[in-house]
């Protein structure tokens, strides 16, 4: 019997998520919050048939996402608290994950079977040159990157920027940029990025630390990085580019470095073929689906980083099963 009930909590997993997905859609944790307690007050709010948030916050409940009754009245929960539409919300992930990635998923055994990306097959364009024409998507996209850089906090805790200059390569809305400037005040800071996140970047940036130790530079990580800096950072950028892609940006940050002293600092989430656990082998299997893309093991990232003339000499874990590797130029 355990066996089956196994099987069945694997399958249902899906209508899960598309259970809280529903609930953020309809903002089910913010009319809850704001005192909508009962089935009625919550179909009112939504605008849903009450039948449906009935039978829909029974499950909820049921899931912990909301505590309480129609008889006693709905409450939140830590869970709920996290999809609130506040900052570091996760309700964009949410809507996200249950819409355009959702369909991705649905293209699961064309992806695996061809080793193509599920969102390809299911949008019929690459996911980012979707996002070039989809602006909503595209903010959600971002949203859901800032809201799950939980283990940005803990990067200048691991490495010592003091008084250096810090790239971040591919560095987005400046989250982490501004994350170790915040912690180490006599570092300044580059963020390299594509035009198109500028904008954003320099907004978020000057509402944070300042442009005074900041600077924002505009081009392709592919095509060279700025030079001089003492640690270049590359977060979670690589997945989705083939090996002889990486080795390339590897090089670029080689030649741009000041001195032998500088450091190049990946954190990413790897994966291991041996005793692997869920949470890094879900996520590479989601790059499959999203971008074709993979997620490397440490070994295979060594051997990359070998080829740029690079060394691991340090190594550093963070939560959610995110990895800090600091590589040094070889003499």
């Amino acid at each position: 019997m355990q066996t089956t009930r196994d099987v069945v909590d694997i399958i249902t997993g899906g209508w899960r998520a598309q259970a809280l997905y529903t609930a953020v859609k309809l903002r089910l944790p913010d009319h809850i919050a704001a005192g909508h307690a009962s089935d009625a007050e919550l179909a009112k709010a939504t605008g849903a048939d009450e039948e449906g948030v009935h039978r829909l916050m029974r499950l909820l409940v049921a899931m912990g996402v909301f505590e309480g009754s129609e008889s006693t009245g709905y409450r939140g929960t830590p869970i709920s608290a996290a999809l609130l539409d506040a900052p570091q919300s996760l309700s964009d992930m949410c809507l996200l994950y249950g819409e355009e990635f959702y369909s991705a998923w649905g293209h699961a055994h064309h992806a695996i079977s061809t080793r193509s990306s599920g969102f390809e097959a299911a949008f019929g364009r690459p996911f980012y040159e979707y996002l070039g024409h989809d602006a909503d998507v595209t903010r959600r996209f971002q949203r859901t990157l800032n809201a799950a850089s939980m283990f940005f906090h803990q990067v200048p805790e691991v490495f010592d920027f003091s008084g250096k200059k810090v790239v971040d390569v591919g560095g987005g809305g400046g989250h982490l940029l501004a994350t170790v400037l915040g912690a180490t005040p006599d570092a300044r800071g580059i963020l390299f990025d594509r035009e198109h996140m500028m904008a954003k970047a320099r907004e978020h940036l000057s509402a944070t630390v300042g442009l005074d130790r900041t600077e924002l530079v505009a081009g392709d990580m592919f095509e060279g990085v700025p030079e001089g800096g003492d640690v270049y950072v590359l977060c979670r950028v690589l997945a989705g580019w083939d090996d002889e892609a990486v080795v390339g940006v590897f090089e670029s940050c080689r030649r741009a470095m000041a001195d032998s002293s500088s450091r190049l600092l990946l954190l990413d989430r790897f994966v291991e073929d041996e005793n692997s656990t869920v949470l890094p082998a879900l996520w590479d299997m989601h790059l499959l689906m999203t971008t074709g893309g993979a997620h490397r093991t440490v070994e295979r990232i060594t051997r990359l980083l070998d080829r740029a003339g690079l060394d691991v000499v340090g190594r550093a874990e963070l939560p959610m099963e995110n990895t800090a590797l600091v590589a040094a130029p070889r003499p």
